[in-house]
């Protein structure tokens, strides 16, 4: 009884304290693609990514209902640095739904201003102002949405009438620098933290709480994940549960209570993960003895003669360091494999079906054949010719100039391809029911090759995955001089997940190989499940800005860079990449075997 008195004080408490509009509220996931295309095209950085943001203390006071519900403590504050533009998960300040989409817009162009938004109170008061008046200048249509805002703000503001002292003049400053940005220079007077100020961008928290997606603990993974929120974060040793002397007993178990063991389901009684959402700071400890748990934080390589067979010492290649603005020289060793017990195989029978669909359909692509007769050089002889020839020098009036062969011109099709395929260890990832992301991968690459066979065309087919920039691994599918035969779909046979995603040395890679082709059209086709990333750094906007660097490098060599992707937040991020017209995001991974071979047709057409 007593239980279900409180749970019913809780909820009635709360939602007295409460301030939102649940009905009206709008969420970053709903509006994603338009923030980020606002916050590009107001001149925000491509590789900065735009993400949920986590909730921090404000300090300022609270109204009585909220200290007695224990609510209010907490405020979703958007913010900006190098790395990611983050933005409140879900907004419901406003009665008005388009209110708060109208806030969010605000928040992607106030961000894309030049200009810092971090520093002391001071600065921090100046730098929003600046801000402000710089989007008002440059972007005049959003003058009404920022008055709008401004005022349905001040509504729900404190009365600077009912406060007191320094606190009051404090409100009466952010009053005067929302309606009238860039006439307040500093705070009137020391006092308490004001109001949260949600139309305006706070200092970007401390610690690495964007880190990249699918960093470590996503074991090579590159897919995104949306609508998680962030948090601060930082990497501690697990403190040790000995026994001995509790001197303030409710501290240590407080202390105890925030290390929470997130490999596991909790038990009744034990702190719930979801209790981080409730924290500041993440503090992340590696605990146990379990090897799964290892797995996840580092992935050893195989021994020598369990692994595939290298081809030569390796490769050193730079890598871009977009904070120094330059390349670092032979920073990656780019390592060479192939499988060393791929047996030579059949193509699967569930495939063959669609394979001779394809083939009839890219025999009717692929050049026709025309022979030129009369040539001073060329495949095979030219019979009539070399009769004419034979009956004029019998007759002493032989041309010794006359051509006697025949050339064969395949209809001016100049085409070579390089397929490069992302065995990441994320592909070991189900996708439903077609089941995992490696499958998916190995179906399409027999298909792929099996169309392409039909064409004549040049092409190869590589794998990559890396671990650290020592060991970036590219696994030999189909060099260009091969042909399409049983000892190839047996390496397709045998690609498995790898490592993590050092995209920049595979592209690099690749170009390599592409560059040394002699056809006038060269087509780099990138097919992969996320963002780059690994271990020691390459993640977040490092991986992004190395990868797109690559990208340009492989155009300065007249290469066509294409990417085929199956990561659902991929248009996020790959027009910055490859632009707006380089990539392609697969929506149903299941029918990515069937969709490459036609998009290399529209493609190459």
């Amino acid at each position: 009884m007593e239980e279900s008195v409180g749970l019913l004080w809780h909820r009635l408490i709360t939602r007295a304290a409460g301030r939102g509009h649940p009905e009206a509220a709008v969420t970053l996931e709903a509006v994603r693609p338009v923030v980020g295309m606002l916050f590009r095209a107001a001149g925000g950085g491509g590789g900065v990514a735009v993400t949920a943001g986590a909730a921090r203390r404000h300090g300022a006071r609270r109204r009585l209902l909220e200290r007695i519900a224990g609510s209010g403590e907490r405020a979703e504050l958007a913010s900006v640095d190098a790395e990611a533009l983050r933005l409140p998960p879900c907004i419901d300040l406003f009665p008005e739904a388009a209110l708060n989409r109208d806030l969010y817009l605000w928040l992607a162009a106030l961000a894309a201003a030049p200009g810092p938004a971090a520093g002391g109170e001071d600065a921090w008061l100046a730098a929003n102002q600046w801000r402000t008046r710089w989007v008002l200048g440059r972007l005049p249509g959003m003058r009404p949405r920022y008055r709008r805002l401004v005022a349905a703000h001040l509504a729900r503001r404190p009365d600077p009438a009912r406060l007191r002292g320094a606190e009051a003049a404090r409100e009466r400053a952010v009053r005067e620098a929302l309606e009238r940005p860039g006439t307040v220079t500093a705070w009137p007077a020391a006092g308490p933290p004001v109001h949260p100020v949600p139309l305006w961008l706070y200092p970007a928290p401390e610690g690495r709480g964007d880190g990249g997606q699918g960093a470590e603990g996503d074991g090579g993974g590159g897919r995104a994940r949306s609508g998680g929120r962030r948090h601060a974060a930082e990497r501690v040793a697990l403190p040790q549960r000995r026994g001995g002397l509790l001197l303030n007993r409710f501290e240590v178990l407080m202390t105890l209570g925030e290390y929470v063991r997130v490999h596991r389901e909790p038990e009744e009684g034990e702190a719930d993960p979801a209790a981080a959402d409730d924290l500041d700071h993440l503090s992340v400890a590696r605990g146990g003895r379990s090897v799964a748990s290892r797995v996840r934080f580092d992935l050893d390589l195989p021994a020598a003669e369990a692994d595939d067979r290298p081809l030569g010492p390796g490769i050193r290649l730079p890598e871009w360091d977009w904070r120094r603005g330059r390349l670092l020289p032979e920073r990656c060793l780019v390592r060479p494999m192939v499988a060393a017990r791929a047996a030579p195989a059949v193509l699967p029978a569930h495939l063959r079906r669609p394979a001779r669909r394809l083939r009839r359909h890219f025999e009717a692509l692929a050049p026709g054949r025309l022979w030129h007769r009369r040539r001073p050089e060329g495949q095979e002889l030219d019979l009539e010719a070399l009769l004419e020839f034979s009956a004029d020098r019998l007759r002493g009036r032989a041309d010794a100039e006359r051509g006697l062969h025949c050339a064969l011109d395949r209809g001016g099709r100049s085409l070579s391809c390089l397929l490069l395929a992302d065995l990441s260890l994320s592909t070991d990832a189900w996708i439903g029911e077609s089941g995992r992301v490696i499958d998916v991968i190995r179906d399409s690459l027999f298909l792929f090759a099996e169309a392409l066979a039909a064409t004549g065309d040049r092409y190869a087919i590589y794998g990559f995955s890396s671990r650290r920039r020592e060991h970036v691994r590219m696994n030999l599918i189909k060099a260009f001089h091969e042909r399409y035969d049983a000892a190839v779909r047996g390496r397709i046979a045998a690609v498995r997940p790898g490592y993590y995603t050092r995209m920049g040395a595979a592209v690099r890679y690749a170009t390599r190989l592409l560059a040394a082709e002699r056809a006038a059209r060269r087509l780099l086709l990138l097919l992969t499940d996320g963002k780059p990333n690994d271990l020691d750094h390459y993640e977040g906007r490092y991986g992004i800005e190395d990868t797109r660097e690559a990208v340009r490098e492989a155009r300065r060599q007249g290469l066509v860079p294409f990417c085929v992707t199956i990561d659902e937040e991929g248009a996020a991020y790959l027009p910055h990449l490859f632009g707006s017209e380089g990539f392609v995001v697969v929506r149903r991974p299941g029918e990515l075997p069937r969709e490459l071979p036609l998009l290399y047709a529209r493609l190459t057409a």
